[in-house]
């Protein structure tokens, strides 16, 4: 259990995490900052903590617009940013214009965390997370052990539940993991994908696997289009919730995670989904994985698109 976890942004990522800090124990203290709207973030954290009894918890809950809340925290995840929606006149932002919005608000965050809690871990689940993660560490060059984006969780775990079903197995089966950005071209490695073992080949066939790998890549957006508002949210905090328990109990566990590379995998100076140890100081260990000539290609694309996300960030800041 730490002493403090701060959650920045109270949407329904904030809202999961909060409800789940305090109901698994995690922190002695758990903060709540969104400086959106009337008392959001203190009426989410006041709800939580009015059930508190029931479950018997004796957690300190607290919400507010001011980002003096985080004080102190050992570790931060950040959720802040707006989502694609429709303006006034029925036509959707572009992707640059909803990158300029989410990097100014990122920019806010930065500032908070920088002047209450410029020690803290921090996890990132906003998107485009590329560039959030990014901008995070162009503003306040956190260590890159304690810096890291939350996506290769969510996406390997969409991943596993589309073999299980696809095989007719367990979750608890599968092990796959998801490289690469977050986004299009994300990649699921086939290479490493066991159902209890062994290759996940054995269970699923060449044109079912290339159909599910692809519906990984989407499965955002298929939640987003079945939703009709919103995004995922249960799923992304649950993720973040796996690296959070990681570094609480040093569990040393390898995740996907986007970390910054320092000459892995021929990268340098990029945050990109990797495996990765996850213990009490954060990202103590890249894994650098052995993957086939189709995937390392693949891989090489991701990494192009990450670059130019990067290089769209400095320009925005220039």
């Amino acid at each position: 259990m730490l002493n403090k976890i701060a959650i920045i942004g109270g949407g329904n990522i904030g809202g999961v995490l909060v409800q789940e800090l305090v109901q698994r124990r995690l922190a002695k203290n758990v903060a709540l900052v969104d400086v959106k709207g009337p008392d959001l973030s203190k009426g989410k954290a006041l709800d939580i903590a009015e059930g508190s009894p029931v479950i018997g918890c004796d957690i300190r809950v607290e919400g507010s617009k001011e980002y003096a809340v985080i004080e102190g925290a050992d570790l931060i995840i950040n959720t802040a940013g707006v989502p694609r929606t429709p303006k006034p006149d029925g036509t959707l932002p572009t992707r640059e214009e909803l990158l300029a919005t989410n990097l100014k608000i990122t920019d806010a965050v930065s500032e908070g965390i920088g002047k209450f809690a410029p020690k803290a871990k921090i996890i990132s689940i906003a998107n485009p997370l590329d560039a959030i993660v990014y901008r995070l560490y162009m503003n306040l060059g956190t260590p890159r052990e304690h810096l890291m984006g939350m996506a290769g969780v969510l996406d390997s775990a969409r991943y596993r539940y589309f073999i299980a079903e696809e095989a007719g197995v367990s979750v608890e089966n599968v092990e796959a993991m998801v490289l690469g950005g977050h986004g299009d071209t994300m990649i699921p490695i086939r290479s490493a994908c066991r159902v209890a073992g062994m290759p996940v080949e054995k269970f699923i066939a060449a044109d079912k696997l290339e159909a599910i790998e692809n519906r990984t890549r989407n499965a955002g957006g298929e939640v987003v289009k079945l939703l009709g508002v919103g995004s995922a949210f249960v799923s992304p905090a649950w993720s973040a919730l796996q690296m959070v328990e990681a570094i609480i109990f040093d569990k040393k566990k390898i995740l996907a995670v986007s970390a910054l590379l320092k000459g892995e995998y021929g990268v340098d100076g990029l945050f990109v989904g990797v495996p990765a140890v996850i213990g009490k100081n954060g990202v103590e260990k890249i894994i650098e994985m052995d993957l086939t000539a189709a995937e390392k290609a693949a891989f090489a694309v991701s990494i192009d698109a990450v670059k130019k996300t990067a290089d769209e960030v400095i320009a925005m800041t220039k």
